[in-house]
């Protein structure tokens, strides 16, 4: 009977949201984050970039038709979109280097052993020292 009585209050409990963060504002911080552009999250659900735009900034409905799609596409919960619950993901600061990595999985696997090598030999050395790198 006690787990009934607990599990009543939790549904009663009205959930948190994020009024600091509009729903617009949350995609795109969650798709920044991600290192996606507009045009890579529109593909991604199959609607238009101006669709993306369009929830990121102009309107505060939520379009129940995207938001399941959105969700995988952002690689968060639907809590996490609909701004019930905060999950922080790679810090936005790293969006652009995160997005230029992605660009490295379409060279040849040469070419990518040669970025990691490069990758490795800049942290190995240091921020301030230029990295020795073999032919």
């Amino acid at each position: 009977m006690g787990v009934w009585n607990a599990t009543l209050e939790t549904m009663k409990q009205k959930p948190k949201v994020d009024l600091k963060e509009s729903f617009g504002e949350r995609i795109e911080r969650l798709r920044k984050a991600r290192g996606l552009t507009q045009e890579e999250l529109a593909q991604k659900i199959r609607v238009t970039q101006r669709v993306i735009a369009y929830y990121e900034g102009e309107t505060e409905h939520l379009p129940a038709n995207l938001l399941v799609p959105l969700a995988k596409a952002l690689r968060v919960s639907l809590e996490e979109l609909l701004g019930l619950k905060r999950q922080e993901i790679y810090p936005p600061r790293y969006a652009a280097l995160w997005r230029r990595l992605k660009k490295a999985e379409t060279l040849s696997k040469k070419d990518q052993r040669a970025v990691l090598h490069y990758i490795e030999a800049l942290a190995k050395n240091g921020p301030n020292q230029k990295p020795e790198v073999s032919p």
